[in-house]
């Protein structure tokens, strides 16, 4: 590989819809763990609030959204302190 063959894209800021992420499940666990680096909780802290596994709380923060539903991410969203809703528009 030389240098002709790399090509850089400018991201949008948001790493796991560049990534393919369906946009309301990228938002939700981006949001959740701001989060909880907000609180300044360490893994295990943010477990027992959360009611997770320290090492699920290492998904979420690593942002395998592939091993959470939205479901649960919405519950994590709300056992961390926010306030998420569900809208539908046409």
């Amino acid at each position: 590989m030389n240098k002709q063959d790399i090509t850089i894209t400018e991201g949008s800021g948001n790493v796991f819809m560049d990534l393919g992420f369906d946009p309301a499940e990228a938002e939700v666990m981006i949001r959740t763990a701001q989060r909880l680096k907000e609180q300044g909780w360490t893994q295990a802290e943010a477990a027992r609030h959360l009611g997770i596994t320290q090492p699920r709380v290492s998904r979420l923060i690593k942002g395998k959204v592939e091993d959470f539903s939205l479901d649960m991410l919405l519950t994590l969203a709300a056992r961390a302190g926010l306030h998420p809703e569900l809208r539908f528009t046409a």
